[in-house]
């Protein structure tokens, strides 16, 4: 059994129970972080699987499983025997693993339903919704691979270099949502291509494990092409992370503030150092669900990386913890909030301190879904009255973001631009022939995941929709109907006056 069907059955088990997976971890090993580590990469011993194998077979509390049942049916139907520690391990291994999920000492165990009531009790009100649909791997990597999004993004926001006006010592650049890299490497090869010899500031903000290592296995090269380069990543929130600074003075005296000076002029002696900080993001950047079911860092954590030989010349662009400036010529905020939240939240919690981040002549480009798409007309023939996109009009959230900056709004311009300009198209990648005849599975497979991914369809909406074969048939007549499948995405710039 790999990780993947464990994470199944489970999630199976979740969904059928009307469990939370953080209840699901404290009820079977007093562990709620055991999905999340599980998805990170975690590992668990065959005593630790026994546990929950256990839990799941004997567990009665849930009125669906009432009738009779008292399990599960494992997704496998064949006996289940105890596998080895490798057989639960994750199939494809980083060079360096993270480090086992610690168990706690086993007490007495309680009834299996006694169990789930002692973690219900405990659980925040929120835990039935606190899982958030860019937290699912699995969705994420598949939209990011079959969809041209990533690029047409990356396109979009090397369009505002040809405004940029940077000031010495560096070009600044601020990335409020890394996710896999692939925007932000795509840009820096578009600033270098526009700025050859300046030195580049580039910070980025990422609260994911995961994305931040894909995003630094993407950076030797951008190491040795633009050697001038400061790369910083942090897992601060927003109104923190443009100066790497925590207000909060406990969070504050427990920041970890590494530097890493690499050495050599290679692409392939950067990428042995950088993958050299697996240990250390594996300890330091760990997250857990807040109250309002947003991921949130265990501890502040702040990534500097150069190269050594220009240390020198990068002197007054390396960043001093508690003596950062913002001044930011360019800010990417790409899809940085849930389509679903108040145009108040975006516009007090993200847009507007990102705003306040801008130096003299700086440009933020924000971008979101906008909907009116083939990608929408499946979510609607599954879900008729669904409306995702309702509160992320431009016009609404500059009008916001106007009000919340007050008096400083007048050192801002603020450009929703026509729709001619400010909508762009991305699509899923298909092969000319694969759409006009018999689709196959696994385009309707990620057609599907396409579309409640952008949509953002939660997991425990999705459970009675995916039990028979109509979605992958609403799925079918949309591609038939269209020819494809593709999305649209909107942006707008809100710029800094210049001095």
């Amino acid at each position: 059994m790999s990780t993947n069907e464990l994470l199944l059955e489970i999630s199976d088990f979740c969904r059928s129970a009307g469990l939370a997976e953080s209840t699901f971890g404290r009820a079977a090993i007093n562990d709620g972080k055991l999905v999340s580590r599980l998805r990170n990469g975690g590992r668990i011993t065959t005593d630790t699987l026994d546990r929950i194998r256990a839990f799941m077979r004997n567990y009665k509390g849930s009125p669906k499983l009432r009738g009779g049942m008292t399990a599960i049916p494992p997704r496998d139907r064949s006996p289940v025997t105890a596998p080895s520690q490798a057989a639960v391990e994750p199939q494809l291994q980083e060079k360096a693993a993270p480090p086992m999920v610690p168990q706690t000492p086993a007490a007495p165990p309680a009834p299996p339903a006694q169990a789930v009531a002692n973690a219900q009790s405990n659980a925040k009100p929120n835990d039935e919704h606190n899982f958030r649909f860019y937290d699912n791997r699995q969705k994420y990597l598949m939209f990011v691979n079959t969809c041209s999004e990533k690029w047409e993004v990356a396109n979009r926001v090397t369009q505002e270099l040809t405004n940029l006006h940077p000031k010495p010592p560096a070009v600044r650049v601020f990335d409020a949502g890394v996710g896999d890299g692939t925007i932000l490497s795509r840009v820096m090869r578009s600033m270098h291509a526009r700025f050859p010899t300046m030195p580049f500031y580039v910070a980025g903000k990422e609260i994911s494990l995961e994305d931040v290592r894909l995003t630094l296995q993407k950076m030797p090269d951008r190491f040795f092409e633009h050697p001038s380069t400061v790369l910083v990543l942090t897992n601060l929130q927003y109104a923190n992370a443009p100066w790497l600074t925590v207000r909060d003075v406990q969070a504050a005296s427990s920041m970890v503030w590494e530097e890493v000076r690499l050495t050599g002029n290679t692409s392939s002696a950067f990428e042995e150092q950088i993958t050299q900080l697996e240990p250390f993001l594996a300890k330091n950047w760990n997250a857990h669900t807040g109250k309002t079911g947003n991921s949130v860092y265990d501890r502040p954590a702040v990534l500097v990386i150069y190269r050594e030989d220009h240390r020198f010349l990068l002197d007054s662009v390396i960043p001093k913890q508690g003596q950062t400036p913002a001044e930011f010529d360019l800010i990417i905020a790409s899809q940085p909030y849930r389509a679903k939240a108040s145009v108040d939240f975006k516009a007090k919690r993200v847009l507007a301190p990102l705003v306040r981040a801008l130096g003299p002549g700086g440009r933020l480009i924000g971008i979101h879904s906008y909907g009116n798409d083939p990608g929408m007309e499946i979510i609607r023939k599954i879900w008729p009255d669904d409306e995702p996109f309702v509160t992320n009009n431009r016009h609404d959230l500059l009008k916001a973001v106007k009000a919340e900056l007050g008096n400083a709004a007048r050192n801002f311009n603020f450009n929703a631009n026509s729709d001619a300009k400010s909508l762009f198209r991305y699509e899923m990648h298909t092969l000319p022939t694969e759409v006009a005849g018999a689709i196959g599975t696994s385009t309707l497979f990620a057609a599907w995941n396409d579309a409640v991914y952008v949509a953002q369809i939660e997991d425990n909406r999705l459970g009675p929709v995916v039990s028979d074969n109509r979605y992958l048939e609403a799925t079918q007549d949309v591609l038939h109907k269209n020819g494809g499948l593709w999305f649209w995405d909107e942006s707008f710039v809100i710029s800094r006056r210049r001095e």
